[in-house]
């Protein structure tokens, strides 16, 4: 929904628009939070580090994880760093940072693993199969997905509005100030992977797309449409945690076919599926232990990474309180993911 990111789209707004020359689905959302929600999870899982960074291989007792901008990456991190810390006895270092730059950081040894990617075909090829610093480190369990969405109760007015081929016929619809005789499309994050832009121009429909901003604006904007029952016509994502709170309908665009997105300017089909995909340098790979076991192991559901994205973003908890909370309860859950003694 990443994108996050899904980062080198990232900042990826050099390339984007979650949509990075890599496909996050190319990616998201990834992605939501209040800056309130934000600054307390960061205040509360970060510590900062002073000198240089060091991995969590051989003797280290740090473990040194990426933090994603979105609140659903973010709790995977929550717990794992959670888990880490009063199970294993590690002590756990955030860095918060986008997608691409990421995966350096990862490569250098300076994060030892990355615990949510949409996709970054390139990352991969350099890394991965190039020099040989980061390896897979298994699935997360989620399946993320990226689309486009409308209220349902617009579909349930307009059942043929979810169909992209009549998309024009109802563009007047969404006519605002910023999309001056055109529907306005509401695209996400600037830094997530998406090609919004080309598939509005390929598929010959009357939108302009309209940069709503950072995540948490993006949020907000649409809460206030949907409180307000207007139409609207946006970039989302799932997982997401505010899907338990606004109930949107996706729009059917032309079915995603291997390869079809692999020219972003051409591209004229829908975002794919993506199993989200857990990565480590390959260093703490092999030297860090349990820690670097448990990582592997660490592996959950949408439903569970919603809730307690809805503890932080909805109920007002910090990522590490909504941490706490969610292992408190699923003892059954996490002691599956501990290194076996």
């Amino acid at each position: 929904m990443s994108t996050p990111a899904y980062e080198d789209h990232r900042t990826d707004a050099a390339r984007t628009g979650r949509v990075p020359s890599d496909p996050r689905p190319r990616t998201r959302s990834r992605r939501t939070r209040t800056a309130l929600a934000a600054a307390g999870a960061l205040a509360l899982l970060t510590v900062s580090a002073c000198g240089a960074a060091k991995t969590g291989g051989g003797d280290s007792r740090t473990v040194n994880l990426h933090t994603p901008s979105w609140v659903g990456a973010e709790v995977n991190t929550a717990v794992a760093a959670y888990l880490l810390e009063h199970e294993l006895g590690y002590e756990v270092r955030t860095r918060q940072m986008d997608e691409t730059p990421a995966w350096d950081a990862m490569s250098q040894g300076k994060v030892d693993a990355i615990l949510e990617d949409w996709g970054h075909p390139q990352e991969e090829k350099r890394y991965v199969q190039g020099n040989k610093s980061v390896v897979p480190a298994g699935e997360l369990g989620v399946t993320g997905h990226i689309g486009w969405f409308v209220p349902k109760y617009l579909a349930d007015q307009k059942p043929d509005i979810t169909d992209y081929r009549n998309l024009n016929k109802y563009a007047d619809l969404f006519r605002t100030p910023e999309s001056g005789d055109k529907g306005q499309f509401i695209k996400g994050d600037p830094s997530y992977v998406s090609y919004d832009n080309a598939l509005i121009k390929n598929l010959g429909l009357n939108y302009k797309p309209i940069e709503a901003g950072a995540e948490a604006t993006h949020l907000a904007q649409l809460e206030q449409l949907y409180k307000n029952k207007k139409p609207f016509l946006t970039y989302w994502w799932t997982p997401q945690w505010m899907n338990a709170t606004v109930d949107l309908v996706e729009v059917e665009l032309p079915p995603y076919k291997e390869g079809c997105d692999a020219d972003e300017k051409a591209v004229a089909c829908a975002y794919p599926d993506v199993p989200l995909k857990k990565w480590m340098n390959a260093d703490f790979a092999k030297e860090g232990g349990d820690a670097a076991e448990f990582l592997k192991n660490f592996h959950w559901t949408t439903e569970q990474q919603n809730l307690v994205a809805k503890y932080v973003a909805a109920d007002g908890m910090t990522a590490e309180q909504a941490a706490e909370k969610w292992v408190k309860e699923n003892e059954a859950t996490w002691k599956a993911w501990l290194p076996k003694k």
